[in-house]
């Protein structure tokens, strides 16, 4: 059966954005919808996965919703569901950027179609600026984008301090960016914007939306596109890619990767071997063990409630 993927956010006012969050979560719950959603004052975030009528649902709700009017979303189909379980969160900022300039409901950048993309940034005098973390940039870009070298988006701050303010560049210089779904270019491009820079430009519902929009054979994206989820990466027309992911730290592997001699599946690989703690390396070693025994009697091992642990356990 397939299951859709939705991805979405949207920034707006939600002033009882607690009792939101957990009306949301009834409606996922109800509805066995999994994936990972951020309910905030300043809006809605995330991604889930569910059956088509469940996804209809939960659209249902917010398409009805005023708040929620032109949100950005976007669906893709897959074959398998890439969650493990359901987590709705209620935070402060529904993408953590801890910066007062960076105000997208007041000003932000000026959206780019998909389709008119190749065009802004095939101009040499354009500086494109991927806005994702370098994790994520390893797997996949644009052509000629900058790599600002973020661990978090947080990070994005010191790069607008230390380098497109210290670098004096002009602030009427076209500056175009992206990443994976749009959300972290609304506080990116607004953040700039309060900075002074007048031509500030921003792909239009991220690099998902183009590899939907734009033929391959037409394309300026190269590699793959990492995603938030079970899949890892996707490509052109969203097809899963091959990626894999360190289960320690979570970084995406290469086939260099995963050929190197101190990867162990589960546990760790070659960019955090000599940083794990031996207790965490301990418990990733047996966590993979049950993982393998599990699949050996055809079994979940992920996302089981708690009684089913128990009871298999008995059982066992």
């Amino acid at each position: 059966m397939d299951v859709i993927v939705a991805a979405l956010y949207h920034f707006t006012n939600i002033d009882n954005s607690l009792e939101y969050s957990k009306y949301i979560e009834k409606i996922c719950i109800d509805n066995n919808i999994k994936g990972n959603l951020i309910i905030a004052p300043e809006g809605i975030n995330g991604t889930i996965a569910g059956s088509r009528e469940a996804i209809n649902i939960f659209k249902s709700q917010l398409f009805n919703d005023e708040r929620f009017y032109n949100i950005e979303y976007k669906e893709s189909i897959t074959n398998k569901q890439p969650f493990y379980r359901l987590r709705v969160s209620h935070k402060q900022e529904i993408i953590t950027m801890r910066s007062n300039e960076a105000t997208p409901t007041i000003i932000k950048g000026e959206y780019v179609e998909p389709k008119d993309w190749n065009d802004l940034i095939s101009d040499p005098n354009v500086l494109l600026i991927d806005t994702r973390n370098d994790y994520e940039i390893k797997i996949g870009k644009f052509k000629n984008a900058i790599n600002p070298n973020m661990k978090t988006f947080v990070d994005f701050n010191d790069y607008v301090t230390n380098q497109l303010l210290n670098d004096n560049i002009s602030k009427s210089k076209k500056i175009a960016m992206y990443c994976t779904g749009g959300i972290r270019c609304e506080k990116a491009t607004s953040l700039l914007k309060n900075k002074g820079f007048e031509n500030v430009y921003h792909l239009k519902g991220g690099i998902l939306k183009y590899l939907e929009d734009v033929d391959e054979n037409n394309s300026l994206w190269e590699g793959n596109c990492f995603v938030f989820d079970q899949r890892v990466s996707v490509k052109h027309n969203l097809v899963p890619a091959n990626d894999r992911l360190c289960y320690a730290c979570r970084f995406p592997l290469t086939t260099e990767d995963l050929d190197s001699h101190y990867y162990i599946e589960g546990v760790q690989c070659n960019h955090c071997y000599d940083t794990i703690d031996p207790r965490v390396k301990e418990a990733n070693l047996e966590r993979q063990k049950q993982m393998l025994l599990s699949k050996s009697r055809h079994e979940d091992h992920i996302g089981m409630t708690l009684d089913t642990i128990k009871e298999r356990r008995r059982k066992h």
